[in-house]
């Protein structure tokens, strides 16, 4: 989603105002997140290091767009979804995000599971019987080290990453 798709956003966001939260849990959460267009800068930035991608909204949704045509988009959704959870007080809501992510992303029943070795399985496990913001730490950085070490290189090479510095080059030449 490398438009920006704050409109989107806030009409996904009226519409699941309306609905249960059981209705929610289904649908997972939006494209993209709101984010403007990225500069030249920033996805010149994005080359220096994972870090500084991951850092900017525009810069996870180009990422994203790009492991969703390698089907390991999962990996985003579990990292963005734990540090939603870590900026979360309420007890109640800790408890019940945590649960979702370890239905959606820990349960080896679960189609968007992320690839996690025993030992943090162990931990989570653990965790689970109090959640807390960060219950899902330890497995967070394995599959924010595992999108680094692996996709990030391939995304670098990718043809969404080269079209998408190509468009902003073009931009800037004719400015």
């Amino acid at each position: 989603c490398l438009l920006p798709c704050s409109l989107t956003v806030r009409n996904q966001e009226e519409e699941r105002a309306r609905r249960t939260s059981h209705e929610l849990q289904a649908e997972g959460i939006p494209n993209c997140e709101e984010s403007p267009a990225p500069t030249l800068e920033e996805v010149n930035a994005w080359a220096q290091s994972f870090d500084k991608l991951m850092l900017t909204p525009a810069g996870r949704n180009a990422f994203r767009e790009f492991l969703r045509t390698e089907f390991s988009e999962e990996n985003m959704l579990f990292w963005i979804a734990c540090e939603e959870l870590k900026q979360e007080s309420n007890k109640s809501v800790i408890e019940e995000k945590a649960r979702l992510i370890y239905e959606d992303y820990i349960s080896i029943l679960s189609p968007k599971e992320v690839s996690l070795d025993s030992r943090v399985r162990e931990v989570i496990n653990r965790n689970m019987l109090e959640p807390s913001q960060h219950t899902f730490d330890d497995a967070q950085l394995q599959i924010y080290t595992l999108m680094h070490r692996d996709s990030y290189p391939r995304f670098m090479n990718s043809a969404i990453y080269k079209d998408l510095l190509r468009s902003l080059s073009e931009k800037s030449t004719e400015a």
